[in-house]
């Protein structure tokens, strides 16, 4: 310092120079503002350091909170998928109907999410079984223009850290309509729309957010626990310690497929069969072959969604939860693609042909198998779970059949059966590492001790009780009062014309045709208006009154080798039903004369 001030002291101690002297004083300010500056400068980069951490801290919780919108868009734009898998699988006279069922029940359950499902779900336990706060979402919003509100969402589903938790809301509204949409193709055709709006209502409000509060939030069955150890710390069953893990549903094979399917198979009990669904000696009536363009359609939009609703169950991109997300993708993509391939296998073997319609429905079904473990498995098990959730939905769809129980697009079959498998399935193929790695609190060998296969059952089979117990009591309140069931005069006119003033839609598949001319289903196979039991030919679906095939667009009748002879069979045959071709050919002229042909021609 003495030599930058310029005070040159002589060896031997003698005064300083005079230039040292004329230095000294303004060098020892300067190094004194120098000192200053530095300290300052010290002091700006801490300070800017806690900015930039603000900084990177708030980037992350914007990136989280876009990351759970954009997800949750791609959960809802699932409605599109399951309306057109539904209105390519039901008759062409109640299209419109399951079309409106599926615009309704999305908005009824953002209103009763928001008002009271919500609060059931997420809200401060209550014995662990259902939350009590938190209802129309007024905790969110008293937190609206503040520092945000921490934990709106309660377990798992805890906001980003200062959050206010308006994404937690959207991304659940989204699961809850795809949970009630389900039940609307197990009962579809035949089912009051009255009806269907008070069960929607209660599925959406209590059914369904009960069990999210079970495994998602802080109930009985969640990961993070409904019951505190001697520290306070909220811990899962069985040993109400971090040893154990609680359910493993990473985005919901048992609380939302599970639910929905499970409500769709009491509702289709409850409703019955469409008529003339089952013949008294066990006959299947195919009523129509579907449009299958829709479901091709249909099926590939809830597969496209499918990655929003499995990856987006992460929560968030930030802090290692990208690489989940991408595993998720992994197995989201193989336990379907494996599905699929076996119930082509399954459709040439059993039936003879490959059956697209079986095939689309076993990627449903192996996409609901992997949904619970999606983060916990490896990718060989994701191809083992969706083989065995093909199968299983195979043979399913003919033990339904066989059951009489009628489900137009087997959705019980597709998110009931193969929602259990899902669930179970972590419980078979998990390890310990992937649950830690998925981020699931407790550090344990739970996985591997066999415990959690226990833990999976008992959830299976709770929801299953819970489900089957509520929605028959539903059900069975709805047809006691209000009725459940479309009368018949309306299932033959079809839901289109009885619900929604619809005539004449699709004249341009007209086959059938009553003595007022109102246009029939070509596809019917037999009527079903009167009560008389009678023995008539039955012709198989789409085929001319000379048994041979028929098409709307063609004014001839090509005989198809494939055509099955016709059989007699004991058919319900509507009294005054003519069958009329628009353009008859030489053949129906030279057999029948001009149309149109009555029905005993």
């Amino acid at each position: 310092v003495k030599r930058q001030a310029g005070c040159l002291v002589a060896e031997n101690g003698a005064a300083p120079s005079w230039a040292g002297a004329f230095f000294a004083p303004k060098m020892a300010a300067t190094l004194e503002t120098l000192f200053e500056l530095e300290t300052r400068l010290q002091q700006y980069i801490a300070g800017n350091a806690t900015l930039l951490q603000t900084d990177i801290n708030e980037t992350k919780r914007d990136l989280d909170i876009a990351w759970l919108i954009i997800c949750g868009a791609l959960v809802f734009f699932m409605q599109a998928g399951f309306a057109m898998f539904e209105a390519g699988t039901v008759q062409p006279k109640n299209v419109a109907n399951i079309l409106f069922k599926n615009m309704v029940d999305c908005s009824i359950a953002a209103v009763c999410f928001w008002l009271i499902g919500f609060g059931i779900a997420y809200g401060d336990d209550l014995t662990g079984f259902i939350g009590s706060t938190k209802f129309a979402t007024n905790h969110i919003y008293n937190g609206a223009g503040g520092a945000g509100v921490s934990g709106v969402g309660g377990g798992r589903y805890a906001p980003a850290k200062d959050s206010d938790g308006w994404e937690i809301w959207f991304f659940q509204w989204a699961f809850s309509g795809a949970c009630a949409t389900i039940v609307a193709g197990s009962m579809a055709e035949r089912t009051r729309t009255e009806a269907y709006f008070i069960y929607s209502i209660v599925l959406t409000s209590v059914i369904y957010p009960v069990v999210v509060h079970w495994g998602w939030g802080n109930g009985w069955l969640s990961a993070w626990g409904a019951f505190p150890d001697s520290d306070g710390n909220y811990r899962p069953l069985f040993r109400y310690t971090e040893a154990s893990n609680g359910m493993i549903d990473f985005a919901g094979s048992g609380i939302v497929h599970m639910v929905g399917g499970f409500t769709g198979l009491m509702g289709a009990v409850i409703v019955g069969p469409r008529t003339g669904r089952f013949l008294p000696d066990g006959t299947v009536v195919e009523f129509t072959q579907g449009n299958k363009a829709l479901q091709a359609l249909g099926t590939f939009i809830l597969w496209f969604g499918w990655y929003g609703f499995n990856c987006g169950s992460t929560l968030g991109v930030s802090g290692g939860s990208a690489q989940v997300a991408a595993k998720v993708a992994f197995t989201t993509t193989i336990s379907p693609s494996v599905s699929c391939l076996a119930t082509v296998v399954y459709s040439k073997l059993v039936l003879g042909h490959y059956d697209i319609t079986l095939s689309l429905n076993g990627i449903l079904a192996g996409l609901v198998s992997i949904t619970a473990g999606c983060a916990v498995v490896e990718p060989w098990h994701a191809a083992i779970i969706g083989a065995v959730g093909g199968t299983i939905y195979f043979a399913f769809h003919f033990l339904l059949q066989k059951m009489r129980v009628d489900d137009p697009c087997d959705a019980c079959i597709v998110h009931g059966v193969a929602g259990v498998w899902g669930l179970l399935a972590p419980g078979v193929f998990c390890t310990d590492e992937n649950v830690q790695y998925a981020g699931y609190p407790n550090i344990n060998n739970s996985c591997g001790r066999g415990e959690q296969f226990g833990v999976q059952m008992v959830a299976a089979l709770c929801i299953i009780a819970w489900t089957l117990v509520t929605s028959g009591l539903l059900f069975l309140t709805v047809h006691l009062t209000i009725g459940l069931r479309a009368n018949n005069e309306a299932e033959e006119m079809g839901m289109d014309a009885s619900e929604h003033g619809i005539q004449d839609a699709y004249k341009h598949v007209s086959h059938v045709i009553s003595p007022d001319y109102s246009r029939r289903d070509p596809n019917l196979g037999v009527g079903r208006n009167d009560t008389r039991e009678m023995t008539q030919p039955h012709y198989p679906p789409a085929m001319g009154l000379d048994g041979r095939a028929w098409s709307p667009h063609v004014s001839n009748h090509a005989p198809l080798a494939s055509v099955p002879p016709m059989q007699t069979v004991p058919a319900v045959v509507p009294q005054e039903w003519y069958f009329a071709s628009r353009q008859p050919d030489e053949y129906s002229l030279q057999q029948y004369g001009s149309p149109p042909y009555p029905y005993s021609a």
